[in-house]
């Protein structure tokens, strides 16, 4: 898996998710009705918002400077109960209990690089689920015309405002091999003063592993899951050509 990042400082200022996505989960965990896993949690971005709606959620990361960031943050937000913080690794935990939902939200399933590595991960969810239960991720549609348009080219990502009248900008470089369906990114965090100086550069890296909508449906029922229901955003428009992300909801089969 990827060294993802080594820059905890800048993650909760820049990956902000896709629109609607905590909305969307949090909606699915009241549903489900039962304890939620999620993985890949990162600084709780979404397990903290379901411990706040009284949901009994566990949270896996592989990172501990994530994790210990998401702790403060649960704090900071009056989290006291129902919210667990696990380091661990999607690809091989064993938690003793199942889950009436499992969630991998904002693309973090496209950190594991290898079928081997997905088929791992997918046989620890299948294991967790409780009967009944509800696996559900989301990924970005892989098309053709952005893998020219961004490779191998420095992207401007967006600038974030900081209270102290500073500024952040985000950049990547993006590499593509297309073979083993990888996009290999540096990313450059670059912080200026309010005269524009840079007065700090972050770099670092890491890879995905892009997948395609009929690979990962295949990929899921090799692993005892069915998809039952798909989505082109998270407002729950229905999957076409023009979706630019994947959202699947998969029961054990």
């Amino acid at each position: 898996m990827s060294n993802m990042y080594q820059w905890a400082d800048y993650y909760d200022l820049t990956q902000r998710g896709v629109t609607g996505d905590v909305e969307f989960y949090l909606e699915q965990a009241k549903l489900a009705g039962g304890k939620v896993l999620d993985l890949a949690c990162g600084t709780g971005r979404i397990s903290i918002p379901m411990a706040q709606a009284g949901i009994d959620v566990t949270g896996i990361d592989l990172s501990q400077d994530m994790l210990a960031r998401a702790q403060v943050k649960a704090e900071e937000q009056g989290v006291t109960s129902g919210l667990k913080l696990l380091q661990g690794d999607m690809r091989a935990f064993d938690l003793q209990e199942s889950f009436s939902l499992i969630m991998i939200p904002f693309r973090s399933f496209l950190h594991l690089l290898h079928v081997q590595e997905q088929m791992k991960a997918l046989t620890c969810i299948r294991k967790h689920l409780a009967p009944g239960g509800k696996f559900i991720m989301n990924v970005f549609v892989p098309k053709i015309h952005h893998f020219y348009e961004e490779n191998e080219k420095m992207s401007l990502r967006g600038t974030y405002p900081l209270p102290s009248g500073e500024e952040v900008a985000m950049w990547d470089y993006t590499r593509y091999d297309h073979f083993q369906q990888l996009s290999e990114v540096t990313r450059i965090y670059e912080r200026t003063d309010a005269q524009g100086v840079v007065t700090e550069r972050v770099r670092g890296r890491f890879t995905l592993r892009y997948i395609f909508p009929a690979e990962l449906h295949h990929l899921l029922r090799l692993n005892g899951l069915k998809v039952t229901q798909r989505y082109g955003s998270f407002a729950k428009t229905p999957f076409d050509a023009n979706s630019s992300e994947l959202i699947l909801v998969a029961e054990a089969l």
